[in-house]
This record gives structure tokens, sequence and C-alpha cells, in this order.
């Protein structure tokens, strides 16, 4: 697996002045956001072998990563 950091600036690049209105208008929004930043860096340790973790808890952090994405892109799309 690829241990490049998926940070919103690499997933939502043409969206981040909507990110950041989003942000601070909406307290649920940027808890979302503190969630991603927080799960993307633990995936990332995990990938990189920094802080190793097991197959399967590898792939339950990417996947509440891609919740939390889908979450981002679900209300920049609302907004």
């Amino acid at each position: 697996m690829s241990n490049t950091p998926h940070t919103l600036r690499d997933e939502f690049p043409d969206q981040m002045e909507a990110i950041h209105a989003l942000k601070m208008t909406s307290p649920e929004f940027a808890r979302i956001l503190e969630d991603y930043d927080e799960v993307n860096d633990r995936v990332h340790r995990a990938e990189a072998r920094i802080e190793p973790v097991s197959e399967e808890a590898e792939v339950d952090l990417r996947k509440q990563r891609l919740m939390l994405k889908d979450k981002i892109a679900s209300a920049l799309n609302r907004s």
C-alpha cells in the first residue's frame, strides 16, 4: 500500500476555499475535518510502519478515512 498522505488539499484541490468557509460556519463540519486529519495521520503512520498495526486495523482505518471523506464531499455538495 502507498504511504502517501491523503491530505484534504490532495483530495479536494479545487475546493479548499469552500472547505475553509464551511469550517468557519459549521462546528460539525469542523469536527469532521479534525477527525479526518487524525485518522489520515494514523493511516499514514501505519502504512509507513512508524506505528505498525495489524492488517485488519489498517484496513479499518482506511475505511474510517473513506467514510469521513464521503461526509466531507457530501457537505461540500450541499453547500
